[in-house]
């Protein structure tokens, strides 16, 4: 497994679960994935990165935890289905 390979993010709308926002975030690498959500800023599943990768990935969560709510902001989920 080549770890210079390119981590690529992506990220769900606006999502809401007793009463409460946030966003969806997945990260991958190959076959290494990574999941988070947002404001927590915390990996909750992980398979193939290293912990030491896993605490970097939190704290660019953390850099950009606003950057990122304000693109979720702008998924119209409804638009999505057509």
């Amino acid at each position: 497994m080549n770890r210079e390979e390119e981590v690529k993010l992506t990220h769900s709308g606006i999502l809401a679960k007793d009463g409460r926002r946030y966003v969806s975030v997945r990260f991958e690498r190959g076959e290494d994935v990574a999941e988070a959500r947002l404001p927590e800023c915390k990996v909750t599943k992980n398979k193939g990165f290293t912990e030491q990768e896993v605490g970097g990935l939190e704290a660019y969560l953390e850099r950009e935890n606003d950057a990122i709510f304000a693109k979720a902001k702008e998924i119209n989920p409804i638009r999505s289905l057509f």
